[in-house]
């Protein structure tokens, strides 16, 4: 039985399924890392496909009991334990991975908090990471600044927010398949998405002003209907005029929102700040 506790939702579409591992076009030599493999839907095609593929393959299950029926079944590449918690071991270890999963809805926010943490020399991210996540977040994630044209169609995705700005800023995001709460025993109350995040090649300038970086959105997007200048003039304690003169150094005008912000110009605003 499927256990609430654990946000367990086993996706048994298909073509879903097929659609995943297209999506991680396995090579020969590198790592697949399959988070909560459940009763294995995804986890025995996946593993042909790395036999044939001669990659390396090993999974992590939470729930201890669903971990011994899949070695039961002949599948001995899944141990037990916390993917949050080893995740970051298989980053120090392992140099060329990929990263798949059906994560559970409680858990997305702790994941992508983690991967965008594994920088050398305490272990990589993955080169690629393919989810099932709740639809809703998918989108937020995949989000950019509304378009500036006077009119437009709405957009779901339009408008940076906190959660598009952390990931994009190592990841670039593409939705590849809605899935309906049917595709998932047993049903769950939300619609979901298949995401693929491709990790950015990052510089060492990038990497130097991570930190900076990760302070300014926190600020930027504390309050996403205030003006980018009242938000950074409160949460930086400086004064809006010397805000005003920061902004206009990159062609920012004060009154704009950081809806409206993309994350290159995040990134600039982060160096100068």
């Amino acid at each position: 039985m499927p256990k609430k506790s654990l946000g367990q939702h086993f996706l048994k579409n298909k073509s879903a399924i097929q659609k995943i591992i297209a999506s991680l076009e396995l090579k020969s030599g590198e790592t697949i890392v399959e988070i909560g493999p459940g009763e294995g839907a995804l986890t025995i095609p996946l593993i042909e496909e790395c036999r044939k593929s001669g990659c390396n393959f090993f999974a992590v299950e939470k729930d201890v009991t669903l971990a011994d029926q899949l070695r039961h079944k002949g599948i001995l590449e899944v141990m037990a334990g916390d993917a949050l918690k080893e995740i970051p071991k298989v980053a120090k270890n392992i140099k060329n991975y990929k990263v798949v999963g059906n994560i559970p809805y409680y858990i997305t926010g702790k994941l992508l908090r983690i991967l965008s943490e594994l920088n050398p020399p305490a272990g990589g991210k993955p080169t690629l990471a393919v989810l099932t996540i709740q639809k809703e977040v998918a989108e937020r994630i995949c989000a950019h600044p509304p378009e500036t044209r006077p009119i437009h169609r709405p957009c779901r995705m339009c408008g940076m927010n906190l959660l598009a700005a952390a990931t994009q800023f190592w990841a670039e995001p593409k939705i590849l398949m809605n899935l309906k709460s049917t595709d998932f025993d047993p049903v769950p109350d939300v619609d979901s998405a298949i995401i693929a995040l491709k990790t950015r090649t990052m510089t060492n300038d990038q990497l130097q002003i991570t930190k900076k970086y990760y302070d300014l959105i926190k600020i930027a997007f504390k309050q996403p209907r205030k003006t980018l200048l009242n938000n950074l003039s409160e949460g930086f304690g400086k004064n809006k005029a010397e805000i005003t003169k920061i902004l206009a150094q990159i062609g920012l005008k004060p009154g704009i929102r950081p809806q409206d912000l993309d994350v290159p110009t995040l990134i600039k605003l982060s160096e100068v700040l």
